[in-house]
């Protein structure tokens, strides 16, 4: 469909998919899996780099993840499709700024798996979440629907989760309603608010911050997150080989039962950019600081 070069897609089968980059200042890994218990892969996931240096100046790289529901063929199809639409929409669109070109990107996705999913009653209800990187220059903008994540794990910082879950549960736990320890067993945790193609129309959250040296971004459907805590992602990310890490992620959500599809696009900030102007229209993410003490001690056991 898109006229744009995907430098890596997948999976194709609906299975399984693995695929490494390295370009001149990112670095990136991708690994989809079925998982163990069911029939079909329904995520897809994209790294989208222009062939053109103009356009990949202008509008840099994309990478994301999608995970597609309305079973099987119908998830699966509604997960590339949106992707597709994204890549082919994000870069081909008219001028405007990154968080303008990704809204109607998103919005464009949408209505194209509604329509679709209106006209063909095999596909009725399909839908998929969308996570979406784009990183131009020393900036990277974040859009957001439904329960995967975009989490970045920073030296000074630790482990950021980016995206805010458009699920029942979140919502909870958001409000107060219920901890975040009783919403990992919750039995409506799946349960999204939010999708890309249920109805004619849509909202993405759009965030967006400064990156630095070191940054490793990890963009990932729910069954690794649901599976794989928070602390373990940390550690995992850490690691200097992106392949490593990608596997061990995919591995140890697989270890605990791969009772969904698992997808895991790692990406690594090698050198920033030093040119680029953040563009308007996202909101602006704050990191936390790790206390001095603890970069002391990291650095001291690093060398170790």
């Amino acid at each position: 469909m898109t006229t744009i070069p995907l430098t890596l897609s997948g999976p194709a089968d609906g299975m399984n998919c693995e695929h490494e980059w390295a370009g001149e200042y990112l670095e990136a890994h991708l690994i989809s899996d079925v998982g163990k218990k069911r029939e079909h892969n329904e995520d897809s996931c994209i790294l989208c780099v222009p062939e053109d240096p103009a356009l990949r100046q202008e509008r840099g790289l994309l990478f994301a993840v999608a995970d597609g529901m309305g079973g099987a063929s119908a998830g699966e199809r509604a997960s590339r499709l949106a992707l597709e639409t994204i890549a082919e929409v994000y870069y081909t669109g008219a001028a405007g700024t990154i968080p303008d070109r990704i809204r109607e990107a998103v919005e464009t996705a949408n209505l194209s798996i509604f329509e679709e999913a209106e006209a063909n009653i095999a596909r009725h209800g399909m839908g998929t979440t969308v996570s979406a990187i784009v990183i131009r220059g020393p900036y990277a903008y974040v859009a957001q629907v439904g329960d995967s994540r975009v989490y970045v794990m920073r030296h000074t910082a630790g482990l950021l989760q980016i995206t805010k879950d458009h699920s029942l549960v979140a919502e909870q736990v958001r409000n107060g309603f219920i901890s975040e320890q009783e919403a990992q067993s919750h039995s409506l945790k799946n349960l999204i608010t939010r999708a890309v193609g249920i109805k004619n129309s849509v909202k993405a959250d759009l965030f967006a911050f400064h990156i630095q040296q070191g940054d490793t971004f990890l963009i990932c459907s729910d069954g690794l997150c649901n599976l794989v805590g928070s602390d373990e992602i940390a550690s995992i990310l850490e690691m200097e080989k992106l392949q490593g890490a990608a596997r061990i992620l995919v591995g140890r959500a697989l270890d605990e039962g791969g009772g969904d599809n698992i997808t895991a696009l790692v990406v690594r900030v090698i050198e920033v950019p030093s040119e680029g102007q953040v563009d308007t229209g996202a909101e602006e993410v704050s990191f936390p600081k790790r206390s001095l003490f603890y970069r002391l001690w990291k650095s001291l056991f690093s060398k170790q």
